[in-house]
């Protein structure tokens, strides 16, 4: 069964609580203001003469989510957990700067409302890092199930980008969802036109790890002028929103530039203190320049579009191709079975890159000690190889692997070619290639990154407005920028 268009884990930021106010609440102190807080609920009751699965039986466990497909296939779901452990959970599911907002209050009150948080690594983890348990802990505990492969089995990158912040030791998050951006195109045009169009173009246009960003403009200018199957060759997510930004990342990184230094370790393990901002660099302007030309042969409606809206574009037939994240593949399937292919990003003059946007989960310390290790089995359960097997094929939703050991089961690896009961394995290759230490596009894991965020998409946005040059948008950018971070996050 084809799963519902999910919704990425990005939302515009919505304007988090001063850091000045959490230090009031003893949220965002440090480890020991935050432990301070602890005792809000009453602890889950132990019962120490049970198995490992049913220890904490009768506790009821809230988990505080974004509104995305795999907790929707967890919901659907939770049967089996009930019946494994005799926890009950509870699941909220809010969009995602609305998730921010309760998550923070939460940690201020220190009332410990949310036992498993939906650690956004941007706008939760980086924001909030000693306000999550070190989940090793759990982990190396004898009287508690271990982890099926352990650490290890999830996916390196998934790993480090939504499941660590600064110290490379900890592990805060589990990694839960990977949306990445991939190029998804019209695969049944290209077949028809690839003959003709290579003879015009003078190069194969088919997709591969070859193509260049520069050939795919000319593929989308070949769409808008020599065939009437498509009105325009591309679309774009390019409304002033988080959207834009994920867009034009791509392109950044593609032509050797970044947002700061050793953007590789920002985006990776994050950092309190990432230096200046490096918009203003000629590798940056580059790919602006180059990002503001290849929009104006796009689809016009781009400029209003997000992800869902640039997705809907494409299942409607206006255009040849997009970057777009990869699980609109069970969307595309309904909606075009047969007719789309996927590939990694075309490549600039330094790389492709591909924006990934995973989430982990986490154990929130701000609650009582058995709790947390009541909300470990949840982990462990919610991030099992057989869990997320299950989600991919589940009627409610369902995500993406990111554990290794689950593209390996056969079942799984069969999902990749039609007829797929699992739809979103056919962008698997796309993605896994995309997840390549060389190939993934890691914004910055800053606390701050919030209101960088909004900074940059603004300034794109005037430069596609004709407002500014791709120069002037850079410089004003970073000039923003390196405001928000010199002064800390203090809202």
């Amino acid at each position: 069964m084809v799963s519902p268009p999910p919704s990425p884990p990005f939302r515009p930021p919505a304007a988090a609580p001063s850091r000045r106010a959490l230090l009031r609440g003893g949220a965002a102190a440090g480890a020991a203001g935050l432990l301070s807080a602890c005792g809000g609920r009453r602890d889950a009751v132990v019962h120490a003469d049970a198995g490992a699965w049913r220890r904490y039986a009768g506790t009821t466990l809230n988990f505080v989510s974004e509104n995305t497909a795999p907790t929707a296939a967890i919901v659907a779901g939770l049967r089996p957990f009930t019946e494994l452990t005799g926890i009950r959970v509870n699941i909220v599911t809010l969009e995602l700067s609305a998730l921010a907002q309760k998550v923070a209050l939460d940690f201020a009150s220190g009332n410990g409302e949310y036992d498993v948080v939906y650690a956004d690594p941007y706008l939760v983890l980086a924001p909030y890092a000693p306000a999550f348990a070190d989940l090793r802990e759990f982990q190396e505990d004898p009287a508690l199930p271990r982890l099926a492969g352990g650490f290890g089995d999830f996916v390196p990158s998934h790993l480090e980008a939504a499941g660590r912040f600064e110290d490379p030791g900890k592990v805060l998050a589990l990694p839960y969802d990977c949306p990445t951006m991939v190029w998804q195109y019209r695969a049944d045009l290209f077949a028809e036109h690839r003959d003709r169009m290579a003879d015009d173009l003078g190069f194969d246009p088919m997709p591969s790890d070859d193509t260049t960003w520069e050939q795919y403009y000319a593929i989308a200018e070949w769409f808008n002028d020599r065939t009437d199957d498509v009105r325009y060759g591309t679309g774009h997510q390019a409304k002033q929103h988080d959207a834009l930004m994920c867009d034009f990342s791509n392109l950044l990184w593609a032509w050797g530039g970044d947002y700061f230094d050793d953007g590789e370790r920002v985006g990776r393990l994050g950092t309190t203190d990432p230096g200046p901002c490096r918009l203003r660099s000629d590798a940056a302007v580059a790919g602006a320049e180059f990002y503001e030309r290849l929009l104006r042969i796009a689809d016009p409606a781009s400029r209003t579009w997000d992800w869902d809206g640039v997705g809907a574009g494409f299942r409607a037939g206006r255009f040849a191709m997009c970057p777009n994240w990869h699980e609109y593949a069970a969307a595309n399937e309904a909606a075009m079975p047969g007719k789309v292919g996927y590939a990694r990003l075309p490549k600039g003059p330094a790389r492709s890159a591909g924006m990934y946007g995973g989430t982990g989960i986490a154990v929130s310390n701000i609650v009582p000690a058995q709790r947390r290790r009541a909300a470990w089995l949840f982990l462990t359960w919610a991030t099992a190889p057989r869990t997320q097997r299950a989600g991919l094929a589940s009627e409610a939703g369902g995500g993406t692997p990111t554990r290794t050991s689950v593209y390996g089961h056969p079942r799984v690896a069969a999902a990749e070619h039609r007829p797929s009961a699992m739809p979103n394995m056919l962008s698997s290759r796309a993605v896994r290639t995309t997840w390549r230490p060389e190939n993934i596009g890691l914004r910055p894991k800053i606390p701050m990154w919030g209101e960088c965020d909004t900074a940059l998409y603004t300034e794109v946005s005037r430069m596609l407005a004709g407002d500014a040059s791709p120069a002037a948008a850079m410089r004003s950018a970073a000039d923003r920028i390196d405001r928000i971070v010199s002064r800390g996050w203090v809202g």
